[in-house]
């Protein structure tokens, strides 16, 4: 196995033991009051604690109190902390989508996302999670006609609800959209992938027995 000093973009994570690519993660720091938050960013003072960027691997770091063995006891973990950092997920998600259309890079409705499709200046079809399939069906076959016949291929995300896609955009309404080729969009698609991981991301089951004891240079930082 690669040590943390072998693979200074990686670190041990304490849920599933194995070091991991710091891009596949989520640090976790003391707050003032005790208690374990996450710190999306990494940019929180303090030593951190990295965990793979899945509910999966934060419920098992919990639920062997491997935080309070990271941090020597001072960090306290809320059972509702896989909730704090789906959230935190969502909005950042909502934010970079946010940043795409005030960068004029998102078209809204099926007419309006259909003709962009055509066009060829999509890069990214999105759904809201909760649009009718019948709909999400239509958009998905043209992206796919379109890509048959030459086109280049679209991503297609569904991560967020309809109620989310409207904060982001500041409109009513919003159940399909595209977003068109651009430095914002690859953020926002970024995200997606993250929240999609976090929410669908699953760990291999380590025996309560065989799990070794955390190694503070791996499974935490002075950063």
């Amino acid at each position: 196995m690669l040590t943390a000093a072998r693979a200074p973009d990686a670190r041990l994570c304490l849920a599933t033991r194995q070091v991991t690519p710091l891009s596949d993660m989520l640090r976790y720091v003391v707050g003032p009051d005790g208690a374990i938050v996450p710190d999306l960013s990494r940019k929180l003072p303090g030593r951190g604690a990295w965990v793979t960027a899945t509910r999966a691997a934060l419920d098992q770091a919990i639920k062997r109190k491997a935080f309070g063995r990271a941090f020597k006891g001072k960090g306290q973990s809320a059972p509702d902390l896989p909730d704090l950092v789906e959230t935190l997920l969502v909005a950042d998600t909502r934010a970079a989508l946010s940043l795409a259309n005030k960068a004029g890079r998102v078209v809204t409705g099926t007419t309006k996302v259909q003709s962009a499709l055509s066009d060829g200046n999509i890069s990214l079809l999105l759904h809201a999670s909760d649009a009718r399939p019948d709909g999400i069906r239509k958009l998905n076959g043209f992206a796919r006609q379109l890509e048959a016949a030459g086109m280049h291929p679209v991503a297609i995300v569904d991560c967020l609800s309809g109620v989310e896609l409207d904060l982001a955009l500041g409109r009513s309404n919003v159940v399909h959209a595209a977003l068109l080729s651009h430095p914002t969009t690859a953020g926002f698609l970024a995200r997606c992938r993250r929240l999609e991981r976090w929410r669908m991301g699953t760990t291999a089951s380590v025996p309560e027995g065989h799990c070794p004891p955390p190694d503070r240079m791996q499974g935490t930082d002075t950063e």
